[in-house]
């Protein structure tokens, strides 16, 4: 199809000849009259404006402002007399793609409108990019068709743009950290910055500085002035993860900056004005966490504006096959292996485990199965042993590192029972405290104190 260009001029001889010009290789459409160029442009599909500097009384900046206001990526050429020079720079700057002079220099339009359609197709492909890249990024690593997940998909398009404060809800490895990535990068704020606190992993003595952030000398270690989260955030988004572990003494600071819209960094006197959307997520139960005096409850009714519960994954098995095919297919290419399939045998195990490790757990178990297996099949005996044996791990008896069941005499003091089975999940999960810490449903924070108290030594674990 030829590209349509519209002339604007009002010079009714300028428009035919510029017709019997260029009919050949273009669609030409002509006005003279700004205005009906204006409804042209709104209803119908044009390519390049050949647009007048000046038409009659009516100034061509003015005209142009308009044509961009009504289609922003529209390529809009400037044609202008010498002594207007000046202006049509002034129009590039305003968003022309570029100007050319009267009396028209035809071999000097043609090659302007060859670039100008390409520049056209080039913005066209940049802009269609965007989009997807956009939709990439706001729902980055989100797969599946069930109801459920639906309806995450829904709530997130609908809160994207607007600043109410939003609380996920939901266990450890459902994604709830992509769901506040997705919130962030898909809306309004994307353009501005998203700060993470995981409020579990770091210690409460330092969460406070972290999250407000210090001037030089505002206690022992402060050598140097330090941006807080909040004020590292402003424009964009401050997401709280595992919000449930802040102490009470920070929870109610929290509360006065939400109140207040402002923070006052430690050892300064100057608040801040802060512009940022909260978004916070939990995997316990906020309420009972009230009920039973663990958690401020004018707190809870700040943050639970709009709150959105991911399903665990036994919920939405529907969404199994796409899952798992994804992880095959993305580990297979960071392995730079041939894409594998799955076995019948290996599905039907896949298909019926609980998953305790929600969508994490499936791409742990897919990762471990994709590096081990010989061929280009992942067979029932390529998977992990608990999930081979139906066994979530931890979830009514203890293995050791070797994927063994603890055995625990009767009368055994619970303290050295605990210890076990903390020291033995550590040693199956390579010491990465974060997993251990989802497999046992305890913090990182309380999973460091358990270590310590314990007495439990990397390369010493006694099972």
């Amino acid at each position: 199809m030829k590209p349509h260009v519209l002339v604007i001029d009002d010079e009714q001889a300028i428009c035919a000849s510029l017709t019997f010009a260029l009919e050949d290789d273009y669609r030409i459409t002509t006005t003279t009259d700004p205005e009906k160029g204006l409804q042209i442009v709104k209803k119908e599909p044009i390519d390049i404006v050949l647009l007048d500097m000046r038409i009659g009384s009516v100034n061509g900046l003015d005209v142009l402002l308009n044509i961009k206001k009504e289609a922003p990526s529209l390529t809009v050429i400037m044609m202008t007399a010498y002594a207007s020079i000046e202006s049509s720079i002034e129009a590039i700057k305003r968003g022309a793609y570029y100007y050319i002079e009267k009396p028209i220099n035809m071999d000097e339009l043609y090659l302007l409108l060859m670039r100008a359609v390409e520049f056209t197709k080039m913005s066209s492909k940049l802009e269609t990019l965007h989009k997807e890249l956009e939709q990439r990024i706001g729902f980055e690593n989100f797969i599946g068709k069930s109801k459920a997940m639906s309806h995450v998909f829904s709530m997130i398009k609908r809160i994207k743009n607007i600043d109410s404060n939003v609380l996920i809800l939901g266990e450890s490895g459902t994604g709830k950290e992509l769901v506040a990535r997705s919130i962030h990068n898909s809306g309004k704020r994307k353009n501005g910055p998203l700060q993470i606190v995981n409020c579990a992993a770091i210690p409460e003595t330092l969460l406070e500085s972290e999250l407000f952030g210090y001037e030089k000398g505002a206690f022992t270690g402060a050598t140097e002035r330090k941006e807080g989260k909040w004020v590292a955030a402003n424009g964009g988004t401050l997401f709280l993860d595992e919000v449930s572990e802040m102490p009470l003494s920070l929870q109610a600071k929290l509360l006065r900056v939400l109140q207040e819209r402002e923070v006052t960094p430690l050892g300064s006197n100057t608040k801040i004005s802060l512009d940022v959307r909260i978004v916070c997520a939990t995997n316990k139960k906020l309420e009972q966490m009230v009920k039973e005096g663990k958690f401020r409850e004018d707190l809870y009714f700040r943050l639970n504006v709009i709150p959105i519960v991911m399903p665990a994954l036994r919920d939405r098995k529907e969404d199994l096959p796409l899952l798992i095919n994804h992880f095959i297919e993305k580990y297979c290419q960071e392995m730079s292996l041939e894409k594998k399939s799955l076995s019948a045998s290996a599905r039907r195990i896949l298909q019926e485990y609980s998953y305790p490790g929600n969508v994490r757990e499936l791409e742990n178990i897919i990762e471990y199965a994709v590096a081990l297996s010989s061929g280009d099949v992942i067979n029932d005996t390529d998977l992990p042993r608990n999930v081979q044996e139906q066994q979530p791990i931890l979830s009514s008896s203890e293995m050791d590192g070797n994927g063994n069941f603890l055995k625990v005499p009767v009368g055994v003091p619970m303290s050295e029972v605990e210890k076990k089975v903390i020291a033995a999940t550590l040693d199956h999960f390579g010491w990465h405290r974060q997993k251990t810490a989802q497999a046992l449903k305890i913090s990182e924070r309380s999973l460091r104190d358990k270590i310590k108290s314990f007495g439990i030594e990397k390369d010493k674990v006694e099972v």
